[in-house]
């Protein structure tokens, strides 16, 4: 297990059977840059995935 997974894990056993929104989510992930900014670019590139996920591959 890599260190980051514990994080992941603690996210889905405590908050697991909730649902929300992707605006609720937008909304945290920008509070969370706006009090971690050294943070930007990894969530970027966390939104920019998870909003392309659909995608055809363009290969």
């Amino acid at each position: 297990m890599y260190f980051t997974d514990r994080g992941i894990e603690e996210l889905q056993s405590r908050r697991g059977d909730e649902q929300f929104d992707f605006a609720w989510l937008s909304d945290r992930l920008q509070e969370f840059v706006d009090l971690n900014p050294e943070f930007e670019i990894p969530v970027e590139r966390l939104a920019t995935w998870l909003a392309r996920l659909d995608d055809e591959d363009e290969d």
